[in-house]
């Protein structure tokens, strides 16, 4: 009785909009005081051990080395070297708008920071070649949930705290499903490009050097997933302390090319502290919330329930991703993540599915509902940049959607092709 008014009172507070970490917070402590078996000092105490750990140190680290890239101006170097490589095929800034996505994707580890970023950067030129502007948010938005799918990524590394599993395998596994993501936008792009749904100027092929100029131009901003990448396959760093090397670097750059200056440095870490101290603060509320429901044996009770409907693996996977792109809609990402992880986790395992396979199940669906309505954040992002409204919005986005359900299902049930790089990495090859 007292746990079901506990997720009451917890989604009427997250109906009339109050923050989720204190709706996660209220909702605990009603549930102690309807209880009276638990002082309620066990709030507090559940909560400051569930900050300390040495991966979440990567979380500030990562969102920082994004802020101040941002700031170096490197988002146009991107685009600018995109447009060589691909602008001249059918379809031409959509792909540019994808690739450089891809790129930036290994400098920071936020959809948010890829959308309003490189995003303002993408839809600018965009509108300005002719392309209609709810097109052009639209791509921008799609393309922006390779950011934390590619390494570095903050959900991933709150993932892989929860689900206590390697943060650089979580990272690596990543890489495969991000390219591939980025290859199906770009393939229905040239599809909407070829049978004149959309109107895309034509470009010429960039000259090699054009193509060598802007490479130049944009080595800087390559580097920064080079050396990501490489410590992580290397094993030469931990991700938090490639975070750490990154925001140097950042900083290094930021002020050898006189983009940043002390007003601007001060600047990112302002926006860093606002976003972190919001990401940390749901994960501590969090943890007292999922004390009452572990304590409570609710995801023993979810694992009976689904076994009881089936015992299919790829049965149950696909209900598990259906039940997430449903709450992915109404519900901020980080939260879903912390209070379905551990829910959910044990089903998992008692399956047989590798739980970094699984974290990027979950990753996955989580961004796809960033995109979705009523509620999708990036929707949000996008139509203020654009100055688009909500219908304009949707009916955009709505082919995006085929690509990128495409690629929740190859990751879905294709672990191989998940799992494949974090095995190298552990000498496993395949």
């Amino acid at each position: 009785m007292s746990l079901g008014l506990m997720f009451l009172i917890f989604a009427l507070l997250v109906l009339i909009e109050v923050p989720i970490a204190f709706a996660m917070t209220l909702s605990a402590v009603c549930y102690l005081l309807l209880e009276q078996t638990v002082p309620l000092t066990i709030v507090v105490q559940r909560m400051a051990p569930g900050l300390d750990s040495f991966p979440l140190l990567a979380i500030p680290l990562f969102i920082l080395a994004g802020n101040l890239l941002n700031k170096a101006g490197l988002a146009s170097r991107i685009f600018d070297f995109a447009q060589a490589l691909v602008g001249h095929v059918r379809g031409s800034l959509g792909h540019v708008n994808v690739v450089a996505s891809l790129i930036f994707a290994g400098m920071s580890g936020v959809a948010q920071a890829d959308a309003a970023g490189l995003g303002t950067v993408e839809i600018k030129a965009m509108r300005r070649a002719g392309f209609d502007a709810p097109f052009s948010a639209a791509v921008t938005a799609a393309s922006a949930i390779i950011g934390p799918i590619i390494p570095p990524s903050v959900i991933m590394v709150i993932y892989a705290v929860m689900a206590q599993v390697s943060v650089a395998d979580i990272f690596l596994a990543g890489i495969l499903p991000g390219i591939v993501i980025g290859l199906l936008l770009m393939g229905l792009i040239y599809f909407l490009a070829r049978t004149g749904r959309i109107t895309a100027p034509v470009y010429p092929r960039a000259s090699r050097a054009k193509i060598g100029s802007s490479f130049v131009r944009a080595i800087p901003a390559l580097l920064a997933p080079i050396i990501l990448v490489a410590g992580l396959l290397s094993g030469a760093a931990t991700p938090t302390e490639l975070g750490a090397i990154t925001v140097i670097y950042a900083t290094v750059l930021g002020f050898w090319d006189r983009e940043l200056n002390w007003q601007k440095l001060l600047y990112c870490v302002q926006e860093t502290l606002l976003t972190a101290g919001v990401l940390v603060f749901i994960i501590s509320a969090a943890v007292p919330f999922g004390w009452v429901v572990s304590v409570n044996n609710v995801p023993a009770q979810l694992a009976d329930f689904m076994l009881s409907l089936s015992d299919n693996r790829y049965v149950i996977l696909f209900m598990i991703n259906l039940l997430l792109l449903v709450v992915g809609c109404v519900m901020e990402t980080t939260a879903i993540l912390l209070i379905a992880v551990p829910a959910l986790l044990p089903l998992i395992l008692a399956l047989g599915v590798d739980p970094v396979h699984f974290g990027l199940i979950v990753v996955l669906n989580l961004l796809i509902g960033a995109t979705t309505p009523p509620f999708g954040v990036l929707l949000f992002i996008m139509m203020d940049i654009a100055r688009i409204s909500f219908r304009q919005m949707i009916r955009a986005m709505a082919p995006f959607y085929i690509p990128l359900v495409l690629a929740l299902i190859l990751v879905t049930y294709f672990p191989d092709f998940v799992l494949w790089l974090p095995r190298l990495l552990h000498g496993g090859g395949g």
